[in-house]
């Protein structure tokens, strides 16, 4: 792979992975007239959760929908300039013109109305997009395995690079696929978000593995890792480093857990012989789910990865892909158990999906 750093014309970083390191060079500049970037988002934390809240409302002017001729994620042509100033790439990265986190917010720590109750901050942090590829008309489970592996190849590069970033405290990696999603960019890509804190699913998923382990003397999710192999009527794909498996406390109608054999706290701890199985094994899932419905499945794709410095003795890597397609033709709405009180309730046994993904 070929990595290649670049600036686009308002100064924000763009990257180039190279599947071929003898690709072309990647000298074209930005020719766009585009204002300084003046990042603004402030982050306040609810009183009554403890979590932190972004407030980014320069985010309301962001691209919506665009005609595929005007997407901002296509290569540059003549009389057309989009975010990637060359005629083709294979994977770029570049950071997000509207982020939600941002480096260079200037302003310090305080209080909302200056109570003292509701702390706040400026949201300090980096936000990413990647392209996973130039086509506009395909998906992520069309991509070749070496385009894959590319894709995992830039993973590792930007969470070493943003868990360098100063006041970054957790890095995610993520894909939104399809409109019932909130998909506003066709074009095939995901997300990297370089928080200030540690997140709250995060934080609650090592408070449970740290008293599993006072008791159990062991981890957690090895533990489940083991069970879900011995008993094997939700896994998928068994290979030999990874195991995809729909977990037995699914809260969503279609969701897939993607585990490392080896317990790793990040992406760039893999081999490459872990990242060439992971390319194949998460290509095989993302055929059996788009053969679900015989549609494109609109789903979440999610890296959970060590915190940078607490809890990484804890970690083990994992992604974790969810659908809210309960049918081909019904969604799952989050009704008042699931976004009132975060009590899931599932229409669908975790088996049932197993069993008709295996049949694909």
């Amino acid at each position: 792979m070929r990595r290649t750093a670049r600036n686009l014309a308002d100064g924000r970083e763009i990257i180039y992975f190279d599947t071929d390191p003898h690709a072309p060079p990647r000298v074209a500049e930005d020719a766009r007239d585009l204002p300084e970037q003046a990042p603004a988002s402030e982050m306040r934390r609810d009183p009554l959760t403890g979590e932190w809240v972004a407030m980014a409302a320069h985010r309301q002017s962001r691209t919506y929908k665009p005609p595929a001729d005007l997407c901002p994620l296509c290569p540059s042509s003549p009389g057309r300039l989009s975010e990637i100033p060359e005629s083709d790439y294979d994977v770029v990265v570049f950071e997000n013109r509207f982020p939600s986190f941002s480096g260079g917010i200037e302003g310090g720590a305080g209080t909302v109305d200056g109570t003292g109750l509701v702390p706040s901050a400026p949201a300090q942090g980096r936000c990413e997009v990647m392209c996973f590829t130039s086509e506009h008309h395909t998906s992520f489970g069309r991509l070749g395995h070496s385009r894959v592996r590319t894709v995992v190849d830039a993973w590792a590069d930007r969470t070493s690079a943003l868990s360098e970033t100063p006041g970054v405290e957790q890095v995610f990696c993520f894909e939104n696929r399809g409109e019932e999603i909130g998909v506003t960019l066709h074009h095939p890509h995901g997300q990297i978000y370089g928080y200030p804190f540690v997140t709250p699913k995060t934080e609650r998923m090592l408070r449970v593995a740290e008293d599993y382990r006072a008791e159990h003397g062991r981890h957690l999710l090895g533990d489940v890792l083991a069970a879900e192999r011995a008993a094997g009527d939700r896994v998928l794909v068994d290979s030999e480093y990874w195991t995809a498996f729909v977990p037995a406390a699914a809260r969503w109608p279609v969701e897939v857990h993607l585990l490392p054999h080896r317990q790793v706290p990040d992406i760039p701890a893999l081999t490459d012989a872990e990242r060439d199985d992971f390319a194949a094994t998460y290509l095989e899932v993302l055929r059996r789910l788009d053969g679900l419905y015989d549609r494109p499945l609109p789903y979440i794709a999610a890296w959970y990865q060590a915190p940078v410095r607490t809890g990484r003795e804890l970690s083990w890597l994992h992604l974790e892909v969810f659908s809210v397609l309960r049918a081909s033709d019904k969604l799952k709405y989050l009704a008042g158990s699931e976004s009132g009180m975060g009590v899931w309730i599932n229409d669908v046994t975790p088996e049932r999906i197993a069993e008709r993904l295996r049949a694909i």
